[in-house]
């Protein structure tokens, strides 16, 4: 082995170590950068959920000046929710048509009995 073929290792090892050192030295941008983001995102956060304990303070007190029930208005909306989470879930993929052939979207939705469900006027009546 000559010091020719030596040397040509060598470069070749030191040009590796060129590639990964600048790869590295990305690799710590971004993580610095997802970091920064990641603290504008929590702080993000942080501040719709004050907005939200405001609005819901706000919407508690509201209602109960117009002398509405917050809790079964909750209530209600809960199972409505719920009764949307269970549509979906049974609704056919792919936009294939329900058994009875009517389309599976929210418009046009029945109650269990066949019925128009019932929903609630601005007054929650």
């Amino acid at each position: 082995m000559g010091l020719g073929s030596t040397a040509k290792k060598l470069q070749l090892i030191s040009e590796h170590a060129e590639k990964m050192y600048k790869q590295v030295q990305e690799l710590q941008q971004r993580i610095f950068h997802l970091e920064e983001e990641v603290d504008d995102t929590h702080d993000t956060v942080k501040k719709l959920d004050r907005e939200i304990e405001q609005q819901r303070a706000l919407l508690i007190a509201m209602s109960e000046k117009l002398m509405l029930d917050p809790d079964e208005i909750l209530a209600e909306a809960a199972v409505d929710d719920a009764a949307t989470v269970i549509e979906d879930v049974d609704a056919p993929a792919d936009g294939d048509e329900s058994e009875g052939g009517e389309s599976a979207s929210t418009d046009g939705a029945k109650t269990a009995d066949g019925s128009e469900p019932q929903h609630a006027d601005a007054n929650g009546q």
